[in-house]
């Protein structure tokens, strides 16, 4: 099998997953592109949303459509980090201490209002999100492969939350919003609800668990030429020099890009990447990652916006 045709194929694997997902979510297409790419990537994703969006039947769907097993953690101000990633109970029939895993050992796991819980509690996840292990009272355990994160914050509700550090939302491949639906969107949901008796859309398993490992490592086959790299290196670099931002863009986030650049490539069909999909997640990618000066938070400067400013600004080279 050429990669032409295997680059193919996992285009059509990918669409049947968002077809699937699609028929339960209203939402814009490209917003579950991106969810999907954090995936494809072997990242994790952000969303920040106002309540009663469809973050957790997005979450839930693209888990149930992928094949793959769920769970869902609803952050609190008293959630212990225990409660997370598990803890030793003592069975009195065996007479030993046994670990009963904790949430965070599923395929998805949806972090719910991740900012409602303490720093402590947060950090119980940075582990487990960079490394796919959690370590419990000194033991260190694996986590299932894939291992997909999608978080949640309000952004309305301030009231109640904690500042998720910066070393916790550099690790989130992806930022992206739901936002409100379309007229005719949020019809359908009304008309849902009409009736109770009718049953919600129901999303089918399209893949399989290791369908999805070999989906995510087809993507690690996109070639990305060293033009490419250039281009989304210099993207990232003048981040760091923007007068309106005090951190720019990580190394780390460097690399994330690259990897988002692979997954996009995907979902669009080619073995290869292009400006055109550097620039496609650019923003999703790079733009929570920046750390305004206190005079641009003042002004009311958008991150997002820095990101397009440094895209119309940054050469875009010559594809031959």
């Amino acid at each position: 099998m050429t990669q032409e045709s295997t680059i193919s194929d996992a285009e059509q694997t990918a669409g049947s997953v968002l077809d699937a997902v699609q028929r339960a979510v209203i939402s814009d297409r490209a917003f579950l592109e991106t969810v999907l790419l954090g995936l494809l990537a072997r990242g994790h994703v952000l969303l920040e949303d106002v309540p009663g969006t469809g973050k957790t039947l997005t979450a839930r769907s693209m888990a149930t459509a992928l094949g793959l097993s769920f769970s869902r953690i609803q952050f609190t101000p008293d959630l212990l980090p225990a409660d997370v990633t598990g803890t030793h109970v003592f069975d009195e029939q065996e007479q030993r201490f046994e670990f009963r895993e904790g949430p965070i050992f599923s395929n998805v796991v949806l972090a719910d209002e991740i900012n409602r819980a303490p720093p402590k509690t947060q950090s119980a996840l940075l582990e487990a999100m960079e490394e796919r292990q959690v370590t419990v009272e000194g033991e260190t355990r694996e986590l299932p492969t894939p291992f997909f994160v999608i978080a949640t914050q309000n952004p309305v509700e301030q009231e109640g939350t904690f500042a998720l550090p910066e070393a916790q939302v550099d690790r989130f491949m992806i930022k992206t919003s739901l936002g409100y639906p379309e007229f005719e969107g949020e019809l359908t949901l009304m008309k849902r609800r009409a009736d109770r008796r009718t049953r919600s859309p129901t999303v089918e398993s399209v893949l399989s668990t290791e369908e999805v490992r070999r989906l995510q490592e087809t993507a690690e086959t996109v070639r990305v030429d060293e033009d490419i790299m250039r281009y989304a290196l210099e993207i990232t670099r003048a981040t760091r020099s923007d007068y309106r931002v005090q951190i720019g863009v990580s190394p780390r986030g460097s690399q994330r890009l690259f990897e988002a650049i692979r997954a996009r490539a995907i979902v669009d069909g080619r073995e290869y990447a292009t400006p055109d999909t550097v620039k496609k997640i650019a923003e999703p990618v790079l733009a929570h990652r920046l750390v305004l000066t206190p005079d641009a938070q003042v002004k009311g400067v958008e991150k997002a916006e820095i990101i397009r400013d440094v895209l119309t600004e940054t050469p875009v080279p010559t594809i031959e």
